[in-house]
């Protein structure tokens, strides 16, 4: 198998398996290298310049942080069977804003908090990442987090009441994906809430479909070739600002790019593209040579270095 998809991430990861279920959705052909669950990274990090979350997406020296970034990219290499088959390409990325907050955050907390398998290590670690989540009130929250997965978890059970078989129609998309990656989580860490969604059985039968869509044709590869083909790539020109642009930035700034909700570790380089969708900046690295790292416009704060 040959591909130029390279998915830096860890099997655990909740937002990996977003991607993960794109390359599937799409029959996509990709490389997998497994990062570690927490810091440091050191491979990661010389291609991405600190990003913190995962999963990355590498083409070439093209570095794509961010679901939503990485889902538009290879809806634009791959465009069918496509992301918004059913129409909603702006609903569609917009579910993600309500599956990564309110419903994603209380099914973390319930995983940090039940799950008794998690190294303590990645308890530590995520204590620091998490910046939604008390550690200390944890065990006290776990009952009023169960309520809210639930409520949020309903939502989605009403949506595919009149029995539709994915939440905007006959096909699955990015909207379906968003919802359904806290289900995998919660299947996978918290064997209660698992049970709660059992009860649900629109959501149930949408679920295991989602499921059963897999993970495309994946082949593992070792980081060091990973840096290795970023290093002999030649990474693109951007495009420039555009000219609405609010903050007026120019390109050729340095600038840094941060998160603007958790994992706010910001990211330095010399600004080639930016406008509505999103921000590219270039920047060098011993290792992994001369790259373009790419995030989405909405949920980042970019700012002169």
């Amino acid at each position: 198998m040959t591909s130029n998809l390279i998915l830096h991430h860890f099997d655990p990861s909740p937002f990996a398996e977003k991607i993960r279920l794109v390359m599937g959705l799409k029959d996509l052909a990709w490389h997998s290298v497994e990062i570690p669950m927490i810091m440091p990274k050191p491979d990661l990090t010389a291609l991405t310049g600190g990003y913190r979350k995962t999963p990355v997406l590498q083409i070439g020296a093209e570095i794509y942080c961010d679901t939503r970034r990485i889902a538009r990219e290879l809806e634009r290499r791959q465009p069918t069977p496509g992301l918004f088959a059913d129409g909603n390409p702006g609903m569609g990325p917009a579910l993600a804003c309500w599956s990564d907050t309110a419903f994603f955050e209380p099914g973390a907390g319930l995983s940090m908090g039940v799950n008794e398998e998690i190294p303590e290590p990645v308890l530590r670690d995520r204590e620091q990442f998490f910046n939604f989540m008390d550690f200390g009130t944890l065990p006290q929250e776990i009952p009023h987090l169960y309520g809210q997965l639930l409520a949020q978890a309903t939502l989605v059970d009403d949506q595919l009441a009149d029995g539709r078989r994915y939440l905007f129609g006959d096909n699955p998309g990015w909207g379906d994906i968003c919802a359904y990656f806290v289900i995998w989580m919660c299947r996978n860490n918290v064997p209660v809430a698992a049970g709660y969604f059992e009860s649900l059985a629109n959501l149930n039968a949408w679920a295991n479909r989602m499921a059963a869509i897999g993970h495309g044709r994946r082949a593992e590869l070792p980081a060091a070739e990973a840096l290795a083909i970023a290093r002999e790539t030649r990474a693109e020109p951007g495009t420039g600002v555009a000219a609405y642009e609010p903050q007026a930035l120019e390109a050729g700034m340095i600038v840094t790019v941060t998160p603007d909700d958790y994992g706010k570790v910001p990211v330095s380089g010399r600004l080639i593209s930016l406008d509505r969708r999103g921000i590219s900046i270039n920047r060098d690295d011993d290792r992994a040579g001369n790259v373009n790292v790419h995030f989405p416009r909405a949920g980042y704060r970019v700012q002169p270095a």
